[in-house]
């Protein structure tokens, strides 16, 4: 009902259903907060209207929400999601747009299924629309699905749509297209300026109504549904921020501890260096036993403290049942017990592990947190 506010992207959006609300869409959005503050965001329309197609819609945006969680790439999320899509039936096809934002190295990868491309607005009011041919629908699609990069600056505004927005009997989509960046470049630099959390999502609310009223003026007699989401992505300040590189002995549990207990001192977070060190003492440990270098350590301050192991394997961590004669086999329940949630991401050349620990409010200021 309420869209998240995290601390990589705050974010609004508009649903209007075709005609005057009679037939329900397939049309949907959705933004999903991932690992190390990453954010995903994921916009689609399934074809037709009605309940069939509405029923559709759901199952696939629970399945987009079940299948980000495990932190697969764009690419593999849509080709999942293709499988899927065949499965409910030879006339079920859908766009879709598939969008991770990392707010520490500001890149974006998305992939398109079918799907009008995303727009960036920068802060000085610059428009971007990336020129890209989209792969086909899914249902219709024959994976792989493509993945494409955008560096964001610091902060910048994302712009999905349907093609509901954009594309009518009277208006071509290229001309949609360029009729929504024109009044992106007119309305949207007034988000840049927001002095609270509050004003920048008002802010965006009032940038969604006037993009909807400018290209709808008279929604109730369109055939379409039309769904809008506009996201303010800021990157993550550089000093929340710290890795070291680890040699590949047992060594590197030591060092990984004197560096948790340095950098936490540094944040201020010392109730919390105890607890860290043993995590990433753990983790290590099964890169040493387990799995292979390069061995990378990183630190995210943020609203929680991430705290993440990188190495070059693709092995899957899993908790093992171990028995009471055992000498080993516990370190991942040990890992579940204290952090609030952990799991793994796979990338190019190996994982990441982290871990997730609440910061602790201050005392004496109940209401503020890091």
């Amino acid at each position: 009902r309420t869209l998240p506010r995290l601390p990589a992207a705050r974010a609004a959006a508009r649903y209007l259903p075709a005609g005057r609300g009679e037939q329900v869409g397939g049309d949907w959005y959705d933004v999903i907060p991932l690992s190390a503050d990453r954010v995903a965001m994921v916009i689609g329309d399934v074809m037709g209207h009605g309940i069939p197609e509405a029923a559709t819609m759901g199952q696939l945006r629970t399945a987009v929400r079940t299948l980000a969680e495990l932190d697969l790439p764009p690419d593999e999320l849509l080709s999942r999601l293709n499988d899927l899509a065949g499965d409910l039936g030879q006339e079920c096809y859908a766009t879709c747009l598939y969008a991770v934002f990392d707010p520490i190295t500001r890149m974006c990868s998305f992939s398109l299924a079918g799907h009008p491309p995303p727009v960036v607005v920068h802060p000085d009011g610059t428009v971007h629309r990336p020129d890209l041919i989209a792969d086909p629908p899914l249902g219709a699609a024959e994976p792989p699905f493509e993945t494409h990069q955008l560096l964001l600056p610091e902060e910048s505004l994302l712009v999905l749509c349907t093609d509901g927005l954009i594309e009518s009997a009277t208006q071509g989509i290229d001309q949609g297209l360029a009729r929504l960046q024109q009044i992106l470049t007119q309305h949207a630099v007034l988000t840049f300026t927001s002095p609270g959390e509050a004003d920048d999502v008002q802010h965006l609310e009032d940038l969604c109504d006037t993009v909807v009223s400018a290209l709808l003026p008279d929604h109730g007699r369109t055939n379409d549904d039309a769904a809008l989401l506009i996201a303010h992505t800021r990157a993550i300040d550089a000093g929340d921020v710290a890795s070291c590189i680890l040699p590949e002995d047992p060594r590197a549990a030591g060092q990984a501890r004197e560096f948790v207990r340095a950098q936490l001192t540094t944040w201020q977070l010392g109730d919390l260096a105890i607890t860290t060190e043993l995590l990433a003492s753990e983790l290590i440990g099964n890169v040493i036993r387990h799995a292979k270098g390069p061995i990378r350590l990183r630190l995210l301050r943020s609203r929680s403290l991430t705290c993440e192991v990188y190495d070059g394997s693709l092995s899957t961590p899993r908790i093992r049942h171990a028995a009471h004669t055992d000498e080993g086999g516990r370190g991942l329940q040990l890992v579940a017990a204290l952090a609030r949630r952990w799991g793994a991401r796979y990338h190019r050349d190996g994982k990441c592990i982290w871990t997730e620990q609440d910061i602790p409010t201050p005392r004496g200021n109940p209401g503020s947190h890091c």
